[in-house]
């Protein structure tokens, strides 16, 4: 029987950190959550008690909500992680700047036992581990949204992650219910660097006139029995999201990450996908 780390610190409360620590509360951890300012750590646990409520609903728990809720507590810093914690998942935004910073952070913050990782979906796993004194405790946790109901955790590993933290993160992988997939640290792994291309592709589609976003979607989900189309996923996911790694993987992989000029034009108007209203659909 495999089972959780019983103790879990998310740093970041939006969705995907969200998502990340409802997870692990649901299979037993006590997780913290990082979130600067009362207001931000009150609108995280929110969104995880709501998100468990609906679980609950839907006959998706096994627990009350309210039980698995009082699982998750929030902390305004990382220097205030409790210092047993056993697993951090760093899950901010896509800089690498702020990630670097955050984790060297968790790490003076917590004991030299505990494993981190970053939920990190194309930046380097090992240039992050470059400013760690432990980096064979270190790997990439690439989970999908959303986080609750995705099957997958892609698994990153870095040169010097040492087998016995990649052997640990399998076991509380599958105590979440989740299949792994490990890769070998490289520019957008392989679930972001094949899932770009498609989406890329279809957005340059979509410039050229060739198809509606609809009728794109419908080819890929009804030909190739994908659940979404890639331009459904794309607001889904975020066209600024998808932008930074798309500009990332250009600077690293080349020209055929270059991101389309309608991708571009899209978010300087501020149209980001579902989280902003519109994207290539109205939400």
């Amino acid at each position: 029987m495999t089972s959780a780390p019983r103790t879990v610190a998310v740093i970041g409360g939006g969705r995907m950190g969200a998502g990340i620590a409802q997870s692990f509360a649901t299979a037993g951890s006590a997780v913290t959550v990082v979130e600067s300012g009362t207001e931000a750590a009150a609108a995280a646990l929110e969104r995880i008690g709501g998100s468990l409520r609906r679980a609950a609903e839907r006959g998706h728990l096994t627990e009350d909500a309210e039980q698995v809720a009082g699982r998750v507590t929030a902390v305004p810093t990382v220097a205030a992680l409790p210092s047993d914690t056993e697993l951090v998942v760093e899950a901010v935004p896509e800089d690498a700047a702020l990630k670097a910073r955050l984790l060297k952070a968790a790490e003076d913050a917590v004991g030299d036992t505990a494993v981190l990782a970053t939920n990190t979906s194309s930046l380097s796993v090992t240039d992050l581990a470059a400013v760690l004194r432990r980096p064979e405790r270190f790997l990439g946790m690439h989970f999908f949204n959303p986080v609750p109901a995705s099957a997958l955790v892609e698994i990153v590993v870095a040169p010097g992650t040492d087998p016995g933290t990649v052997e640990s993160v399998l076991e509380w992988t599958a105590a979440l219910g989740k299949q792994d997939v490990v890769v070998r640290d490289s520019p957008g792994f392989a679930s972001s660097r094949l899932g770009l291309a498609l989406g890329l592709e279809a957005i340059r589609m979509v410039e050229e006139g060739v198809a509606a976003p609809e009728a794109i979607d419908d080819a890929m989900r009804l030909g190739y029995k994908h659940p979404m189309g890639p331009l459904r996923l794309t607001d889904l996911v975020g066209l600024d999201v998808r932008l930074a790694i798309a500009e990332y993987l250009h600077a690293t992989l080349g020209d055929r990450f270059a991101p389309p000029r309608l991708l571009r034009d899209k978010v300087a108007r501020g149209e980001l996908g579902h989280k902003t209203g519109q994207g290539f659909y109205t939400w």
